[in-house]
């Protein structure tokens, strides 16, 4: 799936495009519209909490960064002189995995209060009163469904496509 973005200059031209695009056989679920808040978005499919954070990439990074610190750890048990080496790989995969849960957790919870950095790009026009349209699409369908909006929308803007679309968003 690829992710197309379009602004939208307001809630009709919105309502219109997701009209064509479901009889383009486009589903609800894979269109998200953004605005700014405080504007009345009636019955457009509203981007959800995991389309406007930032918590996936900062859950990813979480877990990165967390693993190595339980990697780390678990070396730092283990270089101990009362260590049993025996017992070593098990202290090594526990507190990498601890470190990596817990990294991902409180990555997570940073990432639920930080805008998506990948939106950062549409603030302005947000801000404008613009409607952000994030469309997923599959990759054979991105230039047909891109001409289909240019051709029947024109007063809609193609900001391009995001090269790949979470698998759970």
């Amino acid at each position: 799936m690829k992710r197309l973005y379009f602004l939208a200059p307001d809630v009709a031209s919105a309502k219109a495009i997701v009209d064509e695009l479901l009889l383009a056989r486009v589903e609800e679920r894979h269109m998200h519209v953004l605005a700014k808040r405080g504007t009345p978005l009636e019955a457009l499919p509203e981007a959800s909490v995991l389309q406007k954070s930032d918590f996936l990439p900062a859950t990813q990074r979480g877990l990165a960064m967390g693993g190595v610190a339980g990697t780390l750890a678990g070396l730092v048990a283990i270089s101990l002189p009362a260590a049993n080496l025996v017992i070593a790989g098990g202290v090594i995969l526990a507190s990498t995995l601890a470190g990596a849960g817990v990294g991902a957790w409180l990555g997570g919870m940073v990432g639920m209060n930080v805008g998506n950095t990948r939106l950062k790009r549409f603030e302005r026009a947000i801000a404008k009163g613009e409607l952000l349209m994030m469309i997923d699409v599959p990759v054979a369908r991105v230039e047909e469904i891109t001409q289909l909006i240019k051709r029947h929308h024109p007063e809609a803007e193609v900001k391009g496509v995001e090269p790949t679309i979470p698998a759970f968003p």
